[in-house]
């Protein structure tokens, strides 16, 4: 597609951008692919539609105001890239547009209070679990809550999970093989603990030491896709720093939340034309997703049939729900069934419309409630459809999304399955007995 963007006054990434839209030959094989125009079925919010939009603005022919609904409304769960035969890099075009046009857009000031509550809470565990205590309460009350607030109440457990801290440093399980960092994230630290307990757990059974950096913040993806560069930008310059500390060398920078390993992956992208650039993108480059690095060491896993399911149940079903940061935006979507198929006596099965996602997206369904709620009762009813009573996933807010709606379906003959992260679900299937 021809262009006319001004390069010299599009930011760091324009060229990027430029190259993203240039690269668009207007085939629609994205539409098909794309949750928001299946929903809405307009051009506008399909991703040809929103390059257009994005690019007229970019060459000054439309102001940010009038394509910002559409571009709002995009997911970015960039299931249009595989789909495009043409290899448009979508990620280097709506990110870095958010963030160049953020100051240009208008918002209402209700959806600014939820933005803002938003930006100065989930990024930072101990504020979010003050914030999430206070939401549990006003979950009671919910009704008096102002409408823009009440999906973030909607999202929350009716208890939150206790507090578990975690140490620097985990030795390996017996003979050790390799030395591994750890994200911690944010909201999971709060929501789900357990699943950085399984996943330490999971990565010392395969002979990994696990450090956890004390000075790491949030990764940022948050910010960045939501186009606030600046504090991406911040909390990225600052993971540089917390994981370059350590003297002694990692094979990895482990993520167990698939958001989070997309956003550090562009950290290259989030601090370009900065001073620490090439330090950012050799950091990606040692980003992996858990399920990654244990498929690795697949061969040193034992495992054994889970030991919460009936054992009147011969075949322990299992439904496998790709979140869209972790197969789109990763290219990760074997691994992790290369793993969860080695346990005894389970049989995987995929969810249906596999390639939608289930309206989480970061903190879409707070920002987008309508078409996050369409699009999570949706993949509730494929997964239900599987007729599996677990589900696992990799990606903490995939997690929260399929749990609140399948738990709005349930019934007391047919309760919600349990959902559970695939670490989690590997951790109930280690085997720790000793070796014969």
């Amino acid at each position: 597609m021809q262009h006319d963007i001004p390069l010299d006054r599009s930011g760091p990434n324009a060229d990027a951008m430029a190259e993203a839209v240039s690269t668009c030959i207007r085939c629609g094989f994205c539409l098909s692919a794309c949750p928001t125009y299946d929903v809405m079925q307009r051009e506008s919010d399909s991703p040809r539609g929103r390059i257009i939009l994005m690019k007229e603005v970019l060459e000054g022919a439309m102001p940010a105001d009038k394509a910002a609904p559409h571009l709002d409304a995009c997911l970015g769960c960039l299931a249009c890239e595989p789909a495009c035969p043409s290899g448009v890099s979508y990620r280097h075009l709506l990110s870095p547009y958010r963030s160049l046009v953020r100051d240009r857009v208008s918002v209402a000031w209700p959806q600014k209070l939820q933005r803002w509550l938003t930006a100065q809470t989930l990024p930072y565990p101990k504020r979010f679990r003050f914030a999430a205590r206070m939401g549990v309460i006003g979950k009671k009350f919910a009704a008096l809550v102002p409408s823009v607030l009440r999906p973030m109440l909607e999202l929350l457990p009716s208890s939150l999970p206790t507090a578990k801290p975690l140490q620097e440093h985990y030795a390996a399980s017996g003979e050790q093989v390799g030395r591994v960092a750890l994200l911690a994230g944010c909201a999971q630290q709060v929501l789900a603990p357990g699943i950085n307990v399984a996943t330490i757990a999971v990565l010392r059974h395969i002979g990994l030491e696990v450090v956890v950096p004390p000075e790491q913040s949030c990764c940022g993806s948050l910010a960045w896709h939501v186009g606030d560069g600046e504090r991406a930008a911040k909390f990225a310059r600052n993971n540089v720093r917390a994981f370059s500390n350590d003297p002694q060398p990692i094979d990895a920078i482990v993520t167990n939340a698939a958001g989070c390993g997309s956003g550090m992956q562009e950290y290259g992208m989030i601090l370009r034309g900065t001073d620490v650039e090439s330090k950012a993108k050799a950091l990606a480059a040692t980003v992996k997703d858990v399920s990654v690095v244990v498929c690795e060491h697949a061969d040193r896993l034992r495992l054994k049939r889970p030991s919460f399911v009936h054992e009147a149940e011969a075949i322990v079903r299992v439904a496998y729900h790709d979140a869209c940061h972790l197969a789109n935006a990763q290219g990760v979507r074997l691994q992790p069934r290369e793993v969860l198929c080695r346990i005894p006596d389970v049989e995987l099965v995929d969810v249906g419309e596999s390639h939608l996602c289930c309206g989480s997206a970061g903190t879409y369904n707070l920002d987008q409630p309508e078409t996050a709620d369409e699009l999570g009762r949706r993949k509730a009813k494929a997964v239900l459809a599987t007729g599996a009573p677990i589900v696992v996933s990799g990606n903490i807010g995939c997690l929260t999304q399929l749990q609140t709606h399948l738990n709005s379906m349930a019934t007391e003959a047919h309760p919600a399955p349990r959902v559970m992260h695939t670490m989690e679900f590997l951790n109930a299937c280690l085997d720790e007995s000793p070796s014969p």
